[in-house]
């Protein structure tokens, strides 16, 4: 049995436990990443404290301040608490920091691309590089032994595959069913309308960058491979952490412009919703984590 497999006639917990750590004993993420948690603070709370700083269209300031208050109230937080809980041996703690690392690119991409330069662009620059470098450095020293090691319940495995492929089949479908219309039509630029945006980075990440992530870790976890399964359950923490952020950032661009069609306070509880759903069945999987029996 390859030892980065899951084996489909085997519990995983007959593995023995690899003792060098879920992180190889490296100390370079946790510095990397505590580096990463002093600029967001720093970056995301100017953000809030001075929104006279941000350039943008009415809508779009009040969008990135909703999201650096849930940076500030959800994504640092959760962050320091999964590297302590990393650092004590907890398998669960490490799908949500590598997932909240996710969360936090996905964010910094927007502040540097969604909104024009601005006097925070150093600092939204250094958050980006910290979140991308800590994320990198993080996988790199990742012990794919000890994290097959505490996944004991296996039955798990093959549900969340289907819920990832999922949330693909209905992102993409949302965002490919704006922007083919429009790339087709005599006016591409009007699925921007009310935007101020030259191009939209959600789409690009999206579409070039997570959902393609996604299908490709979904159809490794439904092999059950511990590297698919650790990159899916990752993304659910992603995907919860965006939902939350989706929800408020959506609130805020409504109260910044109610005249504007960009943002929606329909949009507030039924992101609320979808975050719920997620952390749920993200927890229902952890539950067969760090499991000893």
């Amino acid at each position: 049995m390859s030892p980065r497999t899951v084996a489909a006639d085997a519990p995983v917990r007959s593995r023995r436990p690899d003792r060098r750590g879920l992180v190889g004993g490296s100390r370079v993420p946790y510095v990397l990443c505590s580096a990463l948690a002093a600029t967001v603070a720093v970056a995301a709370g100017l953000t809030v404290a001075f929104p006279s700083l941000l350039r943008g269209v009415a809508v779009s300031n009040g969008n990135l301040r909703g999201t650096a208050v849930v940076l500030l109230a959800c994504g640092l937080p959760v962050l320091v608490v999964a590297m302590i809980g990393t650092a004590r041996g907890s398998a669960r703690a490490f799908v949500v920091w590598l997932g909240t690392l996710g969360y936090l690119i996905y964010q910094a991409v927007l502040l540097c691309f969604a909104t024009p330069l601005n006097n925070l662009f150093l600092f939204y620059v250094a958050y980006l590089g910290l979140a991308v470098w800590g994320t990198v450095m993080l996988l790199r020293t990742t012990n794919l032994d000890a994290f097959a090691a505490r996944v004991s319940d296996i039955a798990r495995v093959r549900v969340i595959a289907v819920v990832a492929f999922v949330i693909v089949v209905l992102n993409a479908g949302a965002w490919l069913s704006q922007i083919v219309p429009a790339v087709l039509s005599s006016r591409p630029t009007s699925v921007l309308d009310g935007t101020g945006l030259v191009t939209n980075p959600v789409y690009v990440q999206d579409l070039a960058i997570w959902l393609p992530l996604l299908a490709v870790a979904a159809v490794a976890c439904w092999r059950r491979k511990i590297w698919g399964l650790l990159i899916t359950a990752a993304m659910l923490a992603l995907f919860v952490l965006e939902s939350v952020s989706i929800s408020v950032d959506q609130w805020f661009g409504s109260h910044a412009d109610p005249t504007s069609s960009v943002s929606s306070m329909s949009m507030v509880p039924a992101f609320a919703v979808v975050a719920a759903i997620t952390a749920g069945l993200l927890a229902w999987f952890l539950r067969g984590v760090d499991r000893t029996s």
